[in-house]
């Protein structure tokens, strides 16, 4: 069977059982801090096993897209190395959420594998928990497995989502490969042989695991089942390395034919292969190249795979040809990847190009380095700053002090890489208590797509994070309500401000946001005391919603007319709508140019002049769906939605906030900004309404101004300041060519009070009106004057100093420029260092500069001793 017919075998046998085909998720979380990547099929289920999320149906299947390469599961580094580790993998899984326990979950699994796979069952090896009696007991009575074929496993066969949080014991499914291949079964001291393939495990999820490691019995007991698509693909396909099953076959003979290579047994191959698939799922997701988080990992993934193309002789950019080739093997299963191809060969081959600047960068500064070596051995601290700053490969530095008949400090840079390792720990954690967060019962029914006040009854209050049961004047808190006006904070759109009032009772609200399904109402309560039971009046400041409505409707039509006119690959990155102005993150890889700008903000102003009606459709989210809704990234939806429709099927869109009743009333929209904000992430700031007109009056006010000053009129400021402009580059040059000639001057007379020490003429001098930048040059006229010496000049301004020094070459033997730097910029307040033959740097201390400059005869008297 090829891997396509195993998936789509799975998915049709669970659907017989009743099970939902759920879509897989995205490879990021939804709402999930405690994951930097979804690594399981169960990921998307998390909050329907704790009872947080409910769904329509109580058992689910799904072929989920994973990816291991960053946080507590992280395969990078075995990746190419053995026969199963991937950085993307497939996961098929069956779910039951208090359905089903463990009598079914095991003979489905059992069913499958032998009735529609056809697996022999003497081939099959099963293991239990230790504990778990109930399934030990499935299988020796009711499935009939042999005895001798059975193991019970401790710690190995339990499984938990993290620290905290569902949990339970597992039972696992074994493939044998036979005595031909070495290894023992699950449980023997040759376990980690090849032999017995791990290829079915369910988890039974019966506890709740909490902080302080206590776990309770869950309400409803459910299953989680995850089995590799591409380790069962081994074995149906009667081969012992995934890299050996069909998915992998076309992508190894692609990458081979990009790299110019004929050795598809290659390692470096095979990790070319498999990075190709998470780097691709990565980008259609969402993430990017960056230096932070996931996009760092992403870059990691993509340098490693750039390496490895290198070691097999690679010249040129390849790694973006191979994205052609995963299209043509799983875009059947994805469309995403077709319908993304262009993107994702645009990031990568973006990624492509700056690494060979990176390493063009980073064989410079590596030159550097060995030119001020002392010694014959690179530092492992040299090495890893190239590595982990500049991405500069360790092995490649190896061979460039291998050239140079060096060697490299590894010991020192292992110890700083343990560190860099320790403190990302230490900073990255995507770890949370999921038993920590506030639980409320119920929900609030907002009320405010309809009306902004009403009545409403207390439901709860908190103060300091403290549940109480009353507030008194001048206390700060939050109050929970039955039902509310009052939008919470979500989606991009802040939350809505106003007052609870009722007879002599005031409480101001300045912020209001979500805890699971209850709207929590920040702020003081200014007047009165308010309890639990108390009848309020929430009343919204409208002014502040309606402003803030008009941006995030303005949002939406942003988000359509960016697609217009720079693609379809950008996808909402952030957002934030106030009453002042909107702010939208998009993904794209390069500034949008002026006239890009002007072409999107005429799209908007054309929809926002149609004034046509803004509807709002509730509706499942399949049919949203349909529809052509776009959701947006990161968010989570429920199974109904609401859509959002602006001009027509103009803009089409998922979201729960907000809006004008027809684009008209967005009045005007005027973008004030365009910059990155992180790698491949873009941001626009703009305003609409009354904002924007505010925005226009005072750039024509500051217009006026500046053609006051240029005493021009607004028609002609432009070339007003462009002549004044090409002026003051005019100027500027000539007062560079001034101080040059100053220098020089200088240095003609200077050259003449070099004073002799030891034989060796000892030239150290303070220079005035000269620019930092010219002291090279002066100090080369000076060497070539003196035919052989020593030379240190000063130049000072703005509280700071300038020092360099330089030695002609044949006195670099005794005398080295970099040390008399680092010793003369010490006792000037600074540092500084360079080459034998030149160095500089700089201080603070003026007042100890004249004692410095006399300094410089001893020092070069003590190093020709």
């Amino acid at each position: 069977m090829t891997s396509a017919e195993i998936r789509q075998a799975f998915l049709d046998f669970f659907q017989q059982q009743g099970h939902e085909v759920v879509p897989s998720s995205s490879l990021i979380p939804a709402n999930d801090p405690t994951l930097m990547f979804t690594n399981a099929g169960m990921v998307q289920f998390k909050d329907v096993f704790l009872g947080s999320d409910k769904r329509g149906y109580t058992r689910a299947t799904s072929s989920q897209r994973c990816v291991r390469a960053g946080g507590k599961h992280n395969d990078l580094e075995n990746v190419g190395y053995t026969a199963r580790h991937h950085t993307f993998f497939e996961m098929l899984g069956n779910f039951s959420f208090g359905d089903y326990f463990k009598h079914d979950a095991i003979r489905f699994a059992w069913t499958f594998l032998t009735e529609v796979l056809g697996l022999p069952k003497e081939r099959l090896w099963v293991t239990v928990h230790h504990s778990d009696d109930e399934a030990e007991k499935i299988w020796k009575e009711e499935i009939g497995v042999d005895p001798e074929r059975f193991s019970k496993l401790d710690e190995d066969n339990f499984w938990s989502m993290g620290d905290t949080g569902p949990c339970g014991p597992c039972t696992e499914i074994f493939f044998d490969h036979g005595p031909e291949v070495w290894g023992g079964p699950p449980g023997s001291p040759e376990e980690d042989g090849d032999r017995y393939i791990e290829i079915w495990n369910v988890v039974f999820m019966q506890y709740n695991r909490s902080a302080d490691g206590e776990m309770t019995p869950l309400p409803k007991p459910s299953v989680d089942t995850g089995m590799g698509l591409e380790r069962i693909a081994a074995v149906l396909q009667n081969v012992h390395s995934n890299y050996e099953i069909d998915l992998f076959q076309n992508l190894l003979k692609a990458a081979a034919a990009a790299v110019g290579t004929d050795d598809l047994d290659s390692k470096s191959l095979r990790v070319i292969a498999d990075h190709i698939r998470s780097c691709c799922f990565l980008i259609i997701d969402g993430v990017l190249p960056s230096n932070e988080g996931r996009g760092y990992v992403l870059r990691r993934i993509i340098r490693r795979a750039i390496r490895h193309g290198n070691k097999l002789g690679a010249k040129d950019a390849f790694f973006h040809k191979l994205v052609a080739a995963l299209v043509a093997e799983m875009g059947a299963a994805y469309p995403e990847l077709k319908e993304q191809q262009a993107q994702v060969e645009r990031v990568l081959l973006k990624e492509e190009q700056q690494f060979a600047k990176t390493l063009d960068h980073g064989m410079s500064l590596l030159q550097g380095a060995i030119d001020n070596l002392d010694g014959t051995v690179i530092s492992g601290e040299t090495v890893f700053k190239l590595y982990d700053t500049y991405g500069f490969p360790t092995d490649l530095t190896a061979d460039v002090a291998r050239e140079h008949e060096l060697t490299v400090d590894m010991d020192g840079f292992e110890r700083e890489m343990a560190e860099q390792r320790e403190r990302a720990r230490a900073a990255g954690k995507f770890s949370v208590d999921y038993n920590e967060a506030i639980r409320l019962e119920g929900e609030t029914d907002f009320t405010g797509y309809q009306q902004l006040d009403g009545s409403a009854r207390v439901v709860a209050l908190f103060k300091e994070g403290q549940q109480v049961e009353q507030l008194t004047q001048g206390e700060s808190g939050i109050v929970v309500l039955d039902q509310t006006p009052f939008y919470a904070e979500s989606g991009g759109q802040v939350g809505d401000s106003g007052v609870l009032a009722a007879a002599g009772v005031n409480f101001t609200v300045t912020d209001c946001s979500k805890e699971g399904k209850n709207h929590l109402h920040h702020g003081e309560l200014t007047e009165g005391s308010l309890k639990v039971g108390d009848q309020i009046q929430p009343q919204v400041d409208k002014v502040r919603r309606q402003a803030t409505a008009l941006n995030h409707s303005a949002t939406h039509l942003l988000h359509e007319a960016l697609r217009i006119v720079l693609g379809s690959h950008v996808q909402q990155k952030g957002s934030l709508n106030d009453d002042q102005r909107l702010r939208f993150d998009f993904s794209h890889f390069e500034a949008v140019s002026p006239e890009q700008l002007a072409e999107v903000e005429r799209i908007v102003n054309d929809q926002i002049r149609a004034n046509s009606e803004v509807v709002t459709e509730i509706m499942d989210i399949d049919a949203a769906k349909a529809k052509g809704a776009a959701a947006l990234f990161g968010e989570k939806y429920e199974d109904v939605v609401r859509v959002l429709s602006m001009g027509g099927d103009f803009s089409v869109e998922l979201c729960g906030g907000t809006h004008a009743k027809r684009t008209g009333d967005i009045g005007l929209f005027k973008i004030i900004s365009e910059g990155g904000v992180a790698a491949g992430v873009r941001r626009i700031e703009a305003v609409t309404g009354a904002g924007a007109l505010a925005w226009l009056n005072t750039t024509d006010a500051t217009l006026g101004q500046i053609s006051a000053l240029v005493k021009g009129s607004r028609d002609s400021v432009v070339d007003k300041v462009q002549g004044l402009a090409d002026r003051n580059r005019q100027l500027e040059k000539e007062l560079e060519q001034l101080k040059a000639k100053l220098a020089a001057s200088q240095s003609a007379d200077l050259a003449s009070s070099a004073v002799e020490v030891n034989g060796v003429k000892v030239l150290a001098a303070q220079l005035q009106g000269v620019e930092p930048k010219a002291l090279r040059d002066t100090i080369d006229q000076l060497k070539n004057k003196l035919g052989s010496g020593v030379v240190v000049l000063a130049a000072a301004g703005d509280d700071k100093i300038a020092l360099a020094a330089g030695v002609t070459k044949d006195l670099t033997g005794q005398v080295k420029a970099g040390d008399l730097i680092r010793e003369l910029t010490a006792k000037i307040g600074g540092k500084g260092g360079g080459r034998p033959d030149f160095a500089q740097g700089g201080g603070s201390d003026l007042a100890a500069l004249p004692a410095t400059l006399d300094e410089v005869k001893g020092l070069v008297e003590a190093a020709l001793s």
